[in-house]
């Protein structure tokens, strides 16, 4: 990562580390840091440095203009694809057999290349399709 890590650079990653299942605006990052505060300004332009670096994605939520970031390092979310649901916004990461038919038919019927990393699907989950 270029830079150098300043105190609230690792403040941030420590939270986004410690909530990689969940999305955050800046916003939400702001109001449940600890702390000392870091300003709106230093969130969103340490965002930007943490999303070129490929730590973090970047997401619009479906009908919502607001930005979403959530940390993809973990272990669990490598090389994933994510599903996040549309209504309680829970994560589930894509079994690797279901990422890899989604691939492999990309490419073949479109000749397009997924790349796991950023790929998010947007849709309900089977809690909020039972409610």
């Amino acid at each position: 990562m270029s830079g150098y890590k300043t105190a609230q650079r690792r403040r941030l990653m420590d939270f986004l580390q410690n909530n990689p299942d969940k999305q955050f605006s800046a916003q939400q990052i702001a109001a449940n840091l600890p702390a000392p505060e870091i300003s709106l300004s230093a969130i969103y332009r340490n965002l930007s440095v943490l999303e070129s670096a490929g730590l973090i994605n970047r997401f619009v939520k479906e009908g919502s203009r607001e930005v979403y970031y959530q940390y993809t390092q973990a272990e669990r979310c490598r090389n994933r694809i994510h599903l996040i649901c549309t209504k309680c916004g829970k994560t589930l990461h894509a079994e690797p057999a279901m990422a890899d038919r989604l691939q492999s038919e990309a490419l073949t019927s479109a000749g397009f290349r997924v790349d796991r990393s950023k790929t998010v699907l947007y849709g309900l989950c089977k809690d909020c399709q039972d409610k």
